[in-house]
């Protein structure tokens, strides 16, 4: 790695975790079409927050986790973890002293469910804090007993959590607090925020997610494999528009493709009403505000530029947040030139710039039977829709 890195995630995943039944190692089990394991490093991967993944596995699951993790170039090379979980921390961190990352998000390989937004709470979190844990407030009432069979205590459940991951730290505090530990010997730390606390970071609690569970047991791994047989797809469709004006020219690009004609279309770039619209759509997918935001006509850069290069932006904006761009729609409303000739230079344009299939675009005409401003061929209008899935 030759580039400093900025954060970093460690997926502990070297545990043996017999108390969830037969079956072999619970990280490596199938959870729908992948498996847990599979599904955790995706969701770290895949996060453009993330800048590299580094995973400690046991000495006996190489195999297994070669056939597991997915190709993604943040992917380090595993390490080889220890007995105990605080060992297999360890073995993280020190692989990823040689990264140089800043911060690092530590996470049990056993919770497959961790959403981006979990992420992105413990990401910021960490601007201000050194140590960040994401939690739970208890909502059950809490009862101390005798033998597990006589209750002799309510315990006020009012400043109470439970504890998840990933928990957040600043590289150089939790890698120092891990090696203090374990030259005093200390290994009865649960987890590392406790470590943190015994270290003397402050840890700083940001909201956990109800869907992040800890996948222990064999009835978890019942309802969680019924769950992701059964997940929702989180599919996002965007929409855009744009028109500009016609004015005394002798070509026209229209979705990528240059036609001849007596008129052009008057914009601060190319003014590619199609593309515009596709861009906007794409944009609309993430969230990620309009075309003016990203590429503002007041700024000389974007004078007479093709507009190519916004929809590639748009595109890569989407799959950097985990999107597969999955359809295309445009359709241009002009009384001329005529669409249809070029319909097909059009969807290959288009396809090409966003990177997929070209039955995956298309690319429709309409006039406005001589009505308004398109009608009296004053301008050229288009819509879009843009269709993404998300892991």
């Amino acid at each position: 790695m030759s580039k400093t890195r900025k954060t970093a995630a460690l997926i502990v995943a070297a545990g043996r975790g017999s108390r969830a039944g037969a079956g072999g190692p619970k990280q490596y089990r199938m959870l729908g079409t992948k498996t847990v394991l599979q599904r955790t490093l995706e969701a770290f991967a895949d996060h453009p927050a993330i800048d590299c993944v580094v995973v400690a596995i046991h000495q006996d699951d190489r195999d297994a986790y070669a056939a597991a993790c997915p190709a993604n170039p943040k992917l380090m090379t595993p390490v080889l973890g220890g007995e105990t979980r605080q060992q297999s921390v360890c073995a993280g961190l020190k692989a990823l002293g040689t990264a140089g990352c800043a911060k690092v998000l530590i996470h049990d390989a056993a919770r497959p469910f961790v959403d981006p937004d979990l992420i992105n709470r413990v990401v910021d979190g960490l601007e201000q804090n050194a140590a960040v844990l994401p939690a739970l407030p208890v909502a059950d009432t809490l009862k101390r007993a005798t033998d597990g069979r006589r209750v002799i205590e309510t315990i006020s459940r009012a400043s109470l959590h439970t504890a998840q991951t990933p928990q957040g730290f600043h590289f150089e505090a939790i890698f120092a607090a891990h090696n203090n530990a374990t030259a005093q010997g200390k290994s009865d730390f649960t987890d590392d925020s406790a470590l943190a606390e015994w270290a003397g970071i402050d840890v700083a609690l940001v909201a956990g997610s109800p869907a992040n569970i800890k996948l222990t047991s064999a009835a978890d791994f019942a309802e969680a494999d019924m769950r992701a047989r059964h997940a929702i797809p989180d599919v996002r469709t965007g929409t855009g528009y744009d028109v500009h004006k016609l004015v005394p020219g002798d070509t026209i690009t229209l979705c990528g493709v240059e036609i001849a004609h007596d008129k052009t279309l008057d914009g601060h770039s190319d003014a590619d009403v199609g593309l515009h619209a596709l861009t906007d759509a794409l944009l609309g997918c993430i969230a990620e505000g309009d075309i003016g935001t990203h590429f503002p006509p007041s700024d000389d850069r974007w004078k007479g530029a093709s507009s190519d290069q916004f929809l590639a932006h748009a595109a890569k904006l989407v799959r950097e947040r985990g999107g597969t761009i999955t359809h295309c729609d445009v359709s241009l409303v002009c009384e001329s030139p005529k669409i249809g000739p070029h319909r097909d230079a059009m969807r290959s344009a288009i396809a090409a710039i966003v990177d997929i299939q070209m039955d995956r675009v298309s690319v429709k005409a309409t006039t406005n039977e001589r009505i308004g401003f398109v009608g009296r061929e004053e301008g050229i209008a288009a819509l879009a829709s843009a269709t993404s899935v998300f892991s």
